[in-house]
């Protein structure tokens, strides 16, 4: 396997990599934490090895950002905090596992191979495409053809629906309990007002619309045809 040791006590880290190298594994190691990030985030390891407590760029930062950047290596955190709200933030950063220094090397041995026997984590989308335009779910913004468009939270929320079911019908109830949540019908006009005001930003000034009611039916983004 290939391993990443993030890791900045020097003889600790020529002590693991050392125990890793002998069970058969490649290793890179980074001392600094953005010399890390750079690594995690540029090259492909089965399993990262992170020391929480780095210079320059602490662990829980550069898990967050690699997590946030669509990294989806197997992390295992190294820290000499053990506490439970300690273990636990670690968790929810995005670690998969969590070894409180000291450590027995036959623990780290193991818990390293069992992150790499895991099956792979899905890949989550995080930008939607139709025709030119494009949804970024990380950003949280939306342009067409280039040009930046402005929504207010629920129309964002309305046209990710309709991208994340393009080319199929969404009825108006549909749309009602998985845009607004509302299990009943309010009796308002509340989705074609938003439908309107969507397609205007989307559709308004383009050579093509994306945005279609289907009459009788619901609504429709599709590419043209």
């Amino acid at each position: 396997m290939k391993l990443l040791l993030v890791e900045d006590d020097r003889e600790g880290a020529a002590y693991v990599s050392r125990a890793l190298r002998e069970a058969g594994h490649a290793v890179d190691h980074a001392a600094l934490g953005r010399d890390g990030l750079m690594l995690a985030a540029g090259e492909t390891y089965d399993v990262i090895v992170l020391d929480r407590m780095l210079p320059q760029l602490d662990g829980l930062a550069i898990l967050r950002t690699i997590r946030a950047s669509g990294v989806l290596t197997p992390v295992l955190l190294l820290t000499a905090l053990g506490g439970i709200d300690d273990r636990v933030e670690g968790l929810e950063a995005g670690g998969d596992d969590y070894l409180v220094k000291p450590f027995a090397m036959a623990e780290l041995l193991a818990r390293v191979s069992a992150l790499a026997r895991r099956p792979p984590t899905q890949v989550t989308q995080t930008v939607l495409r139709v025709a030119d335009l494009e949804m970024n779910l990380l950003k949280r913004t939306v342009t067409r053809a280039g040009q930046r468009l402005e929504l207010q939270p629920r129309e964002f929320q309305l046209l990710e629906y309709l991208m994340r079911h393009a080319d199929r019908v969404v009825t108006r109830t549909m749309l009602l309990e998985n845009v607004w949540d509302f299990h009943f019908d309010p009796k308002t006009n509340i989705v074609e007002t938003h439908i309107s005001r969507l397609r205007g930003k989307v559709d308004r000034g383009q050579p093509n619309e994306l945005i279609h009611t289907v009459r009788g039916a619901g609504y429709c983004i599709r590419e043209p045809s």
